[in-house]
């Protein structure tokens, strides 16, 4: 059992000693709280078959709980949409918003085991940032991740990560992401 009183992740102990200098020293700041840095990670799993089956939305909750290491929250239609089928208030997705020790531990995890593991993966899109320096990418499978058991699963669903910082620009994001070694492609 890990204890949590003396335990840092490895990425934010990389942030602190090496990151934080070599971004100031890159981008010419004036001081270490200039210096970009994860804000936070959120998580989103849209269960479109949830309107036919809504034992989906539990089966997915439990995915994303399993991946984020925190409860996931069961997101809910805002108004109806006949077309679609669907009500107000009917259960639509999930998603986690991660903060603190389990952000740096989720992007570890992110970058090291599930990405690799992604079929034919050469990189991800070095173009998905939003203007304001935060990264966005779907995973197609969420099976990648090692928390999820292939056997016990009775639906693969793609999910959406958004990475967001405190850089002002794309380019300050992309060079802290860089460093965090996010695997973007040439």
């Amino acid at each position: 059992m890990l204890d949590t009183a003396t335990y840092t992740p490895r990425l934010r102990s990389l942030y602190k000693d090496s990151i934080s200098a070599a971004l100031i020293e890159e981008f010419g700041y004036k001081n270490a709280m200039m210096a970009p840095r994860l804000d936070k990670i959120v998580l989103n799993m849209g269960i479109g078959e949830a309107v036919k089956d809504s034992k989906k939305i539990k089966s997915a909750q439990a995915d994303m709980t399993a991946i984020a290491g925190q409860k996931a929250v069961i997101t809910k239609a805002r108004n109806s949409i006949a077309g679609f089928r669907v009500r107000e208030e009917m259960p639509l997705g999930v998603k986690v918003t991660l903060r603190g020790d389990r952000m740096y531990d989720f992007l570890d995890r992110l970058i090291t085991i599930a990405l690799p593991r992604v079929r034919d993966f050469r990189g991800v899109k070095g173009t998905s940032f939003d203007g304001r320096g935060n990264y966005a990418m779907g995973i197609k499978e969420h099976i990648v991740f090692p928390e999820i058991a292939y056997d016990q699963i009775d639906e693969v669903w793609g999910m959406d990560v958004i990475i967001c910082t405190t850089a002002k620009t794309d380019a300050e994001a992309k060079a802290l992401l860089k460093k965090f070694n996010m695997p973007f492609a040439s």
